[in-house]
């Protein structure tokens, strides 16, 4: 029963994703085509041969086209980006890319709770600095499907944590974070409201963190169930953790591979070259 109330939900949040929620109320993700727009190329000048190898790769799982990011400690630093210059949301990747340097970004991808005003509703940190709260609330749609979770982490090292675990054990604020849900692996099983392959299908992304602390991005060039994208985690990927960021919105830039998706956007998942970083 409870997964068909899940399906006639993900439905209704579909229709209504379709025009902007009352502000103050998160905005979710369940959708009914999972269409979405070709990618549009970066407006940067900046050849991309001259910025070297790319993070993401393309690959297949059962028959459905992936982009894969890895994102390595030694390599590279995460953090978060949401207001411009301005103080207002950036509210694309297009606006975003114009703010840095594309040589110093490996790629950004959107992820995390917001609202139609597109600032974060779930729990989020920018640069050590908390712009929303933890969010443990009930309510409809994908991020309420308990347990959802946290992606966060300090210097070289990342976690995904279900919002209660995290809630418990993080006492010391990490430099970045953002929330999302739901969790699509839960110590290594599929969350207990998604099916292997269920009906919903649409343009998804998600993170999880391996063994030796590598962060795997993941983002769908054609519609995907829950179900495989968990398995792409669990199987190939071998993560035990892996948590939702979001649905048919779901973006990427790829400065070195030419990609820059357009679409509406909240919180943006900013991965840099680490060498770059530091020399600024």
């Amino acid at each position: 029963m409870r997964r068909t109330l899940f399906i006639l939900a993900g439905v209704m949040l579909g229709l209504a994703a379709c025009s902007e929620a009352p502000e103050g109320k998160p905005v979710t993700r369940s959708e009914l085509d999972g269409s979405r727009a070709a990618p549009e190329a970066s407006p940067s000048a900046t050849p991309t041969q001259a910025l070297g190898p790319s993070a993401c790769q393309s690959v297949t799982f059962e028959t459905v086209p992936l982009t894969h990011c890895i994102v390595d400690p030694a390599q590279h630093r995460i953090g978060m980006a949401n207001l411009g210059p301005d103080k207002q949301p950036f509210g694309s990747l297009a606006a975003f890319a114009a703010s840095v340097d594309p040589a110093s970004i490996a790629f950004a991808i959107n992820g995390g709770m917001y609202g139609d005003d597109l600032k974060p509703i779930g729990y989020y940190v920018e640069k050590g600095e908390r712009g929303a709260e933890l969010n443990r609330g009930e309510g409809d749609g994908n991020f309420y499907m308990k347990p959802n979770g946290v992606f966060f982490g300090s210097g070289g090292k990342w976690q995904v944590l279900g919002s209660n675990t995290f809630f418990n054990t993080v006492g010391d604020r990490p430099e970045f974070g953002t929330q999302s849900g739901p969790l699509l692996l839960i110590d290594g099983k599929l969350h207990p409201e998604i099916q292997d392959d269920g009906p919903s299908k649409a343009i998804r992304n998600a993170v999880g963190v391996d063994a030796s602390g590598k962060a795997h991005f993941v983002i769908s060039d054609a519609p995907v169930s829950f179900g495989q994208l968990a398995r792409y985690f669990r199987d190939v990927l071998k993560v035990r953790q892996a948590l939702y960021l979001d649905g048919t919105v779901s973006s990427l830039w790829n400065p070195a591979g030419g990609r820059q998706d357009g679409g509406r956007v909240g919180p943006i998942i900013v991965v840099t070259k680490r060498e770059k970083a530091e020399a600024q």
